[in-house]
C-alpha cells in the first residue's frame, strides 16, 4: 500500500517508517526544511518527501492524494514547561485536525492516530491498572502535553463521526535506539557518564519502540474503528528500569531518592533558570509530579485484537546500550 506518514524524522517516526518500508510498502512523509534526515539517513532515498508541516493543509492534502493509509506520528512534546501550553495546543491539538479533514478530504481507506497513554488522564489516587476505557478526568497529575492529548483524540473522534475510518494507538513511554540528547539515549547518557546523582521513586509502563512501530501498522490492518489500543509493553517501577540499563551498560544505577519537597524545590530552581535563558529546563514540577507517582497500563486489547506480543525489557536495554555505545564511538 501507499502511506502518508507524519513524524518520520523524529525517533518514534524513524522506527515506524523502517517498519512500512521493511513491510514492502510505498511511503510519502512530510518534513519541515530544517528537519533533520540524520535518524532515518539509512532509507531516505526510499521515501518520497514533501515540504510542510502538520499546519499546512495544502502539503497535507497533496501528501494524501492517492494515498490508502495515513498515519498521524507528529507531535510536540513541550519540555518547555509553561510556555509550551499554547504550541501544544496548535500542533497536537490544531495539527491533528488538520489531518483528519485533509483525510476526510483526501478519501483514505484508513489513518491511524499516534496517541499516548497521557490521553487517558491520570490521578493522584490510581489504585489500577487503567485500560482504553479509561476517563479523562482533570488533574494536576495530567500534563499539557497529556490534556494536548486527549484533545487530540476528540479531533479523530469528530472524523470518525463524519465518515473517516480512523484508529488511535496509545503508546506508554518509548524506549529505544535514537539521538544521544532526546528520549531514553538522554537516561543511558546521562547513566553512563554517572550524571543521574538520583533516581525517581515511581514507576510506569515502558515499550520498545519497535513495538510500537509494529503495533501501529497492525492497528491500521487489524484494529476497530473508533478504538484506542494501548501499545504498553511492561509495567515497571523506575528502579528497576534503571537496574536493567544500568546492567546492559556496564554501570551501577543511583541509589539515592530524593523527598518529594526537595525534588519540588528543585524543580522550581530549574524553571526560573529556564525563564530567564529562554533554554528548556532539566527538571519541571510536572515532571516531579509524575516520576514521584506509580502508574500502571493493561495491555490486553492490544494483544487480542492487534495479535501484539511484546519484547522484554532487558532485550530494550541491551539494544539500547549497544546503539549508545555506537553513537559514542560515532559508528
Amino acid at each position: 500500500m501507499t502511506f502518508f506518514l507524519t513524524g518520520a524524522t523524529g525517533f518514534l517516526g524513524s522506527w515506524t517508517l523502517r517498519h512500512l518500508l521493511a513491510q514492502g510498502h510505498t511511503v510519502r512523509a512530510i518534513r519541515r526544511p530544517s528537519s533533520s534526515l540524520d535518524l532515518v539517513a539509512d532509507v531516505a532515498d526510499e521515501v518520497t518527501w514533501l515540504e510542510g508541516d502538520v499546519l499546512d493543509p495544502e502539503a497535507l492534502e497533496a501528501g494524501m492524494q492517492g494515498a490508502e493509509g495515513v498515519i498521524h506520528a507528529a507531535a510536540y512534546l513541550g519540555f518547555e514547561g509553561k510556555r509550551s501550553q499554547d504550541r501544544l495546543m496548535e500542533v497536537n491539538v490544531g495539527g491533528t485536525a488538520m489531518v483528519v479533514d485533509a483525510a476526510l478530504q483526501a478519501g483514505v481507506t484508513r489513518m491511524v492516530h499516534v496517541s499516548s497513554i497521557a490521553a487517558l488522564g491520570r490521578t493522584e489516587d490510581m489504585t489500577h491498572c487503567l485500560d482504553e476505557s479509561a476517563e479523562w478526568r482533570d488533574s494536576p497529575m495530567n500534563t499539557g502535553y497529556a490534556a494536548s492529548k486527549y484533545r487530540a483524540e476528540l479531533e479523530v473522534h469528530r472524523g470518525v463521526a463524519m465518515g473517516l475510518d480512523a484508529v488511535m494507538v496509545n503508546p506508554s513511554i518509548i524506549m529505544g535506539v535514537g539521538r544521544l540528547s532526546e528520549n531514553t539515549m538522554q537516561i543511558a547518557d546521562r547513566l553512563a557518564q554517572r550524571k543521574l546523582p538520583f533516581r525517581p521513586k515511581g514507576g510506569s509502563s515502558v515499550v520498545d519502540v519497535r513495538d510500537v512501530a509494529t503495533g501501529i501498522l497492525q492497528a491500521f490492518l487489524s484494529g476497530k474503528s473508533g478504538q484506542r489500543y494501548i501499545l504498553a509493553g511492561h509495567n515497571l517501577s523506575w528502579e528497576t528500569i534503571l537496574e536493567t540499563m544500568g546492567d546492559a551498560l556496564g554501570v551501577v544505577p543511583p541509589r539515592k531518592t530524593l523527598p518529594r519537597p526537595v525534588m519540588m524545590t528543585m524543580a522550581g530552581l530549574f524553571e526560573f533558570g529556564s525563564f530567564i535563558s529562554r533554554r528548556p529546563a532539566v527538571l519541571t514540577r510536572e515532571n516531579v509530579r509524575l516520576s514521584m507517582s506509580v502508574s500502571c497500563y493493561d495491555n490486553a486489547r492490544s494483544r487480542a485484537e492487534l495479535d501484539m506480543t511484546y519484547r522484554p525489557f532487558q532485550e530494550t536495554a541491551m539494544w539500547i546500550a549497544k546503539g549508545y555505545r555506537s553513537l559514542r564511538q560515532g559508528g
